[in-house]
């Protein structure tokens, strides 16, 4: 009984790390994360750092929050945007590591 509970557990940890890492695989959600990693940001900020359109910006912060990767706060009329996920910050530290770091400079040149 104990290996099926087991089983079942890691049938739900899968879906879940699929779901997740799906999210991540997009090239501007994962831009997103990475200047949220630096700390909370406006939806402006946003838009001017990634130079996105707000629209566009908006379709993919809804998926992120929406997977709960980020999460909000409103100041009168200015929404911002904060990491809300350990999971998120751990993968995106690695990736750092792998491929924002001196060493990937090197391989990419």
């Amino acid at each position: 009984m104990n290996d099926t509970l087991d089983i079942e557990q890691m049938t739900r940890n899968a879906a879940y790390a699929s779901r997740f890492l799906k999210t991540l695989a997009n090239e501007r959600r994962l831009m997103i994360l990475c200047h949220l990693v630096e700390g909370e940001k406006s939806v402006g900020e946003l838009e001017r750092l990634l130079q996105m359109r707000q629209p566009a910006l908006s379709q993919q912060l809804t998926k992120l929050r929406e997977e709960k990767l980020v999460a909000t706060r409103r100041e009168s009329r200015t929404i911002y945007y904060r990491m809300a996920s350990d999971e998120a910050l751990a993968v995106l530290g690695k990736l750092h590591e792998l491929f924002c770091g001196a060493a990937s400079d090197a391989e990419a040149g």
